[in-house]
């Protein structure tokens, strides 16, 4: 059985990281599964066509480009770039998957990394370790991971949803920061002060 037309791959990838998402970002409140509902959203879409049916191969094609229903070509950033003549699809296809690899990386190290923090803290905020560098390092994790597959397997619907997904994290980490900030007070308005919500200072000498 070849890549496309794998329903058993598109259903074990979609509940692999499912998993991955409810063991380490546990959804509590109505906000948490909102967040976790378009997170669901964009990865079954994603692996529907990664697997399944590349619905995007066969609109892009239909417009008159020269793309086939192929896992290389599937690739679209890849394959785009050697239609320009940057490289040829296979070694863009390489760079692509080298890049989104280590953003998933670093993304489920964030998720993972953040949850031994909070689930380790007992009730005191936790201003150490990753939190010294980001408020929401898990939120980040979840971004930078679906980033890459963004990147790795760009689809016209997930391509739409990645900002709607960004965006509702941020939301829902505004929202959770007025829970701390009622919780600790002065001790999270200085933490707030000293430490960026989701993206990282850049430090330059």
């Amino acid at each position: 059985m070849g890549l496309l037309g794998n329903w058993f791959l598109v259903i074990t990838s979609v509940l692999s990281f499912t998993v991955f998402i409810l063991a380490f970002v546990k959804p509590i409140r109505k906000r948490d599964w909102k967040s976790l509902s378009l997170y669901e959203a964009f990865i079954v879409s994603l692996f529907t066509e990664t697997f399944g049916i590349p619905l995007t191969i066969y609109i892009l094609s239909s417009l008159g480009l020269p793309f086939v229903a192929d896992p290389l070509q599937g690739r679209l950033l890849a394959a785009l770039l050697a239609l320009a003549g940057v490289w040829d699809l296979e070694t863009g296809v390489i760079v692509v998957m080298v890049v989104s690899l280590l953003m998933l990386l670093l993304g489920g190290y964030l998720v993972v990394a953040g949850w031994r923090q909070i689930y380790s803290a007992e009730e005191t905020l936790i201003s150490n370790g990753l939190y010294s560098v980001v408020r929401h390092p898990q939120y980040l994790g979840i971004i930078i991971g679906t980033a890459a597959f963004l990147i790795q397997w760009p689809t016209i619907i997930t391509t739409v949803m990645w900002p709607i997904l960004t965006y509702a994290y941020y939301r829902q980490a505004k929202r959770d920061e007025k829970e701390l900030q009622e919780k600790f007070g002065e001790e999270y308005r200085r933490y707030k002060e000293r430490v960026p919500i989701l993206i990282p200072h850049l430090k330059f000498r």
